[in-house]
């Protein structure tokens, strides 16, 4: 009997720790082989690689290039936004203050607040974009 029950037992646990087991779900990425592409939303000139999705709460992480010159127009979003610069040289202006981000620049934009974003260098601008909830995109003019 006692056999029997530590047989059991062994398998139980064994059972568990490969069900606990998943499939790694490590997103790894490179500019250079990234798989860039436009939507259909997208600004002229941009392309982007979706890099992971979280279907319960709606964030995602992107890598984002923009032509140089591109201005997003006053606007805000009901979810938090990351971004760091990868490349290039890029604008921010929150209120009536502009910062600059050069590569390796780091910005936390709060929801809600509106904000202006501008690619000003002369190459163009790269950087990973991510959002803590689902995106979207509103214009200033209805900001709350």
């Amino acid at each position: 009997m006692k056999i029997v029950v530590l047989a059991v037992a062994s398998f139980a646990i064994w059972v568990e720790s490969c069900l606990c087991q998943t499939a790694s779900k490590a997103v790894i990425a490179n500019l250079t082989d990234a798989k860039w592409s436009h939507g259909a939303g997208d600004p002229r000139g941009s392309e982007s690689v979706a890099l992971r999705e979280d279907t319960a709460t709606g964030a995602v992480e992107f890598l984002t290039r923009l032509p140089a010159g591109h201005v997003f127009a006053p606007h805000w979003h009901d979810s938090n936004e990351r971004i760091i610069l990868l490349e290039g040289r890029l604008s921010l202006r929150q209120g009536d203050r502009d910062e600059f981000l050069a590569p390796g620049g780091f910005a936390y934009l709060p929801a809600r607040e509106v904000q202006r974003l501008s690619c000003v260098s002369k190459t163009g601008c790269t950087f990973y974009i991510s959002f803590d909830g689902k995106p979207d995109f509103h214009s200033a003019s209805g900001a709350k």
